[in-house]
């Protein structure tokens, strides 16, 4: 499970892989969160979130959104992502935590939003690759 930050115009971009969809969905989160902050201490508590879309892109889209509301909502910035991504009759489901870090921890720039640009979520040889692009 890795990611990379890319330049994107004014933007970042997140491209991110893993074994599974539910990796590569986690490190794009990482990525969200190394986009935000370069250093993240080991200090913060654990907490869930379950996010349901339409199709498999949508649900990358929310999750990540919904990790932006998190942080917003909880002060914390949310690190050290584990997810489950499955499909049911059409319905795409992730299953996921992260730990999240006092912002009074860190030192954070402002990423705004997730954006749909460039979105994709895709099956290689190698596993699964999802790229983002990221307002900043």
């Amino acid at each position: 499970m890795s990611f990379e930050l890319r330049p994107h115009t004014a933007d970042v971009a997140v491209a991110s892989r893993g074994d599974t969809r539910g990796e590569a969905f986690a490190a794009a989160a990482d990525g969200l969160a190394a986009a935000t902050c370069e250093e993240i201490p080991e200090t913060g508590e654990r907490f869930a979130v379950t996010v349901v879309a339409e199709s498999v892109e949508a649900l990358l889209f929310d999750y990540l959104d919904r990790l932006i509301y998190e942080r917003d909502v909880r002060g914390v910035l949310p690190v050290d992502n584990e997810a489950t991504v499955r499909e049911d009759d059409g319905e795409w489901t992730v299953e996921a935590s992260a730990r999240g870090v006092p912002f009074a921890a860190i030192t954070a720039r402002d990423v705004k939003a997730v954006t749909y640009s460039e979105m994709r979520v895709e099956r290689t040889e190698d596993g699964w690759e999802a790229y983002v692009v990221l307002d900043v």
